[in-house]
């Protein structure tokens, strides 16, 4: 559209330099020629006087030799014959003879070519009632004198007229072409999931209702994701956690073929609400979490969904535990996801450790990250790098088999992958280590700014240490 713009406007502003400045070219050389022959008359109008007075040869040459043009050698006085004496041709001759007789027989003035340029013939009246004829002889540098320096002129305005109006259409497709190319790159970048993606709604009118369309589809389509997010959360809440609790009162029934039924339809079931879930999530578009103005309050969120875990703990015998949520603790994520990432690691920790482990959430709070640590009393994971891969997890299960020996269940990875997302969705990780209560310690590391990775690192580590001093409350 930009080079566009402008070849349209360099072929305008060119034909519209030619058909003025073509014809004022013209009429300026015009002009230089009439006023040399102008020039030409004026001289030859000096000599009219003295041949209505006189014909003598000394006479005339006198008055031709004190003349302008005459001084220049650029005039001669052609008189006839009279009586006796003969004609007389006086000064310097440049017309031809039939030129001169031609212009005594019509008695009027004409412009012949001549040798360096042109002739003018002017007849004159004397006192014998014959005509003699003035030459004035006009050279060919004095009828084109000033008019290249004209064209030049011309020209010269032409280019910079070309020129400014170049970069005049330039500067104009930049003010239409730069919002276009904003609007295609945000429509790119909404395309690879790039839900931020926005466009500044300038340039022209059009432009700007593009823009302002853009942006309000953008809007409809993070309101529309944000609900199916929040409905996959509702969805791994529901389903995930009644389920533990069926799956861990299937394990009290005994011994006994019905009960051995029960709880192998409830592994069954288990497995296919995996399926679901992890079906439901990838059918998700990985986005950034928490995006354009999200954010919540970890620490209430915190204590909503240990009062929610605590009555499960309670039935099971577990002492469950947190500190650090007493203060507000804001993060950039929002709301549904963090709950989802709660409930996803609290959740293994009743799926995978005995009855009666306690387990302890600890929120650490730094000016550059946010620490939420989940820790059990657990076994503990064997191999923590192979946890945190997709579809895998060291857990195992709290049901015991006969000999009491906790098995290992088929875990979809779930849990530990939706943290993992979370967390790197703000620019930080999440870590396995063993915790203080003698198993698992899942270590939330969630950055709040656009700050450098070791110096938060390297906070939150000291952050950590020192929390650790202090018992849990």
């Amino acid at each position: 559209m930009r080079w566009a713009l402008v070849k349209v406007c360099l072929a305008v502003t060119t034909m519209v330099v030619a058909a003025f400045a073509v014809p004022l070219g013209l009429v300026i050389q015009e002009m230089a020629r009439d006023r040399a022959f102008s020039n030409a008359e004026r001289h030859a109008a000096g000599m009219g006087p003295t041949l209505s007075i006189t014909t003598d040869r000394a006479e005339l040459t006198r008055a031709v030799a004190t003349s302008e043009a005459g001084g220049e050698g650029r005039m001669a006085v052609h008189v006839p014959a009279v009586g006796e004496h003969p004609a007389l041709t006086i000064g310097d001759r440049r017309a031809h003879s039939h030129d001169v007789a031609a212009t005594r027989e019509q008695g009027r003035a004409r412009t012949v070519a001549a040798p360096g340029g042109y002739a003018l013939l002017q007849p004159f009246a004397i006192g014998s009632g014959e005509i003699a004829v003035v030459e004035i002889h006009v050279p060919e540098s004095e009828v084109s004198n000033g008019v290249t320096t004209a064209w030049l002129v011309l020209a010269g305005v032409g280019v910079g007229l070309v020129i400014g109006s170049v970069a005049v259409a330039d500067r104009l497709g930049v003010r239409m072409v730069r919002p276009a190319r904003r609007l295609v790159g945000a429509a790119r970048d909404l395309g690879e999931g790039k839900l931020t993606a926005r466009v500044p709604e300038e340039g022209p009118t059009e432009l700007r209702l593009a823009a302002v369309a853009f942006n309000s589809m953008a809007d409809q389509v993070v309101h529309l994701l944000a609900n199916e997010r929040e409905l996959a959360a509702d969805l791994s809440h529901r389903l995930r956690t009644p389920l533990t609790v069926l799956r861990l009162n299937a394990a009290s029934l005994g011994d006994g073929p019905a009960a051995e039924q029960t709880r192998i339809a409830v592994e069954k079931l288990e497995r296919e609400v995996d399926t679901i879930i992890r079906t439901a999530r990838d059918a998700k578009p990985r986005t950034v979490a928490g995006g354009h103005g999200a954010g919540c309050d970890a620490a209430e969120v915190i204590r909503e969904r240990m009062e929610f875990w605590s009555a499960l703990a309670e039935d099971e015998g577990r002492e469950a535990r947190v500190a650090g949520v007493e203060r507000p603790v804001w993060i950039p994520v929002a709301r549904a996801d963090l709950v989802a990432a709660l409930d996803a690691l609290l959740g293994n920790v009743f799926r995978h450790t005995r009855e009666g482990a306690a387990f302890a959430v600890d929120v650490h709070s730094g000016e550059d990250a946010v620490i939420v640590l989940v820790s059990d009393a657990g076994d503990g994971i064997a191999d923590p790098k192979a946890a945190l891969a997709r579809g895998n997890s060291g857990g195992t299960d709290a049901t015991a088999a006969a000999d009491g020996t906790p098995r290992a269940v088929g875990s979809t990875g779930l849990g530990l992958d939706i943290a993992r997302r979370l967390a790197e969705s703000t620019g930080g990780d999440v870590r396995i280590g063993r915790s203080v209560l003698g198993g698992t310690e899942v270590r939330l590391w969630l950055q709040r700014g656009a700050v450098r990775p070791s110096v938060g690192r390297r906070a939150a580590r000291a952050m950590v240490r020192r929390r650790r001093r202090t018992p849990a409350r």
